[in-house]
């Protein structure tokens, strides 16, 4: 239901599993199990500092805050610009202000426990329609000043992590720079590099059967999907975690998976996330360095890159 690393099993290859931010993750490391701890420790960190469920994490803290204007970490503002440029880059498909849309429609708490099953929440959902941007566009608002470490952004909006998981690959990947290679997991969102070529395996979302293989060394893949995180709200309707940002509601469009390829994970995840979004009509143009897409009668398509 995702991207997976299919390895061969070289000399000295370390490879550290481990549950983080509500999925599977690993990192893989051809050479030192240190460099494989410390990536893994790091991911911890940004879990345990970014979880917008626990209320003593830092960015509980913020969202918490009622000041205009907050001084934050390092890592915090780098998020922030992150989630700002997404918004940017996405004309505001991908908006990290809906954490309070997310909670009111039922992700208040990390889902434990089996999903709904896709086909049951397919059948039950609405009449399917590409998802828009907020027409508030509370993105706008939010800014995030690297020389003072400050913030800002109107009381009330709340930021959501959950959708930028893969610039913490990214950053974690920033400790294996001197490793022969590596990859590592996000619950399917990856970054690579170094000098070995490795499968990652696309699998459907309806059956994990494989869709597509890529052979790949250094870069970004990542899916985006709402077979994974879903249930059923207040009302009995099928949710999950992908929202259309101009009604707050989950995002039936037609699409039920993406997987993306770019240089970097969390451009990966971006495209991957604003493609589902866009509907059958739009998709392909997020995928300019390739990807594949599931529909929701269980065709795919696979987009090659742009040459």
């Amino acid at each position: 239901m995702s991207a997976a690393l299919c390895l061969p099993a070289p000399r000295r290859h370390v490879v550290e599993s481990f549950r983080c931010f509500g999925a599977d993750c690993a990192v893989h490391v051809t050479g030192d199990r240190d460099a494989a701890l410390a990536a893994r420790s790091l991911l911890h960190g940004f879990h345990a500092r970014f979880s917008r469920f626990d209320p003593r994490s830092e960015l509980s803290a913020l969202n918490d805050d009622p000041r205009h204007a907050v001084r934050a970490s390092a890592d915090m503002v780098t998020f922030v610009r992150a989630g700002i440029a997404a918004a940017h880059r996405t004309r505001g498909l991908v908006d990290f202000t809906l954490a309070g849309a997310l909670e009111r429609a039922g992700y208040a708490h990390d889902l434990v426990g089996d999903a709904m099953p896709l086909r049951f929440a397919l059948e039950h959902a609405p009449a399917r329609r590409a998802a828009r941007p907020d027409p508030g566009h509370r993105w706008l608002a939010v800014t995030a000043d690297a020389e003072t470490s400050v913030v800002t952004r109107p009381p009330g909006v709340r930021l959501d992590s959950g959708g930028l998981k893969g610039l913490f690959a990214d950053l974690a990947a920033g400790t294996l720079a001197g490793s022969a290679s590596f990859a590592i997991d996000c619950g399917g969102d990856l970054r690579l590099g170094g000098a070995l070529d490795r499968v990652v395996q696309v699998e459907s979302p309806f059956d994990d059967a494989v869709l597509r293989e890529y052979s790949l060394r250094s870069g970004g893949v990542a899916t985006s999907g709402i077979g994974r995180r879903s249930w059923l709200d207040a009302s009995g309707a099928p949710a999950h975690h992908v929202l259309d940002p101009s009604t707050g509601r989950p995002a039936f469009t037609g699409i039920v998976q993406v997987t993306a390829l770019a240089p970097t994970a969390l451009g990966a995840e971006v495209l991957a996330k604003a493609a589902l979004l866009s509907g059958p009509e739009g998709a392909r143009r997020w995928l300019a360095h390739g990807g594949v897409v599931v529909y929701d009668d269980g065709a795919h398509e696979v987009v090659p890159a742009c040459a």
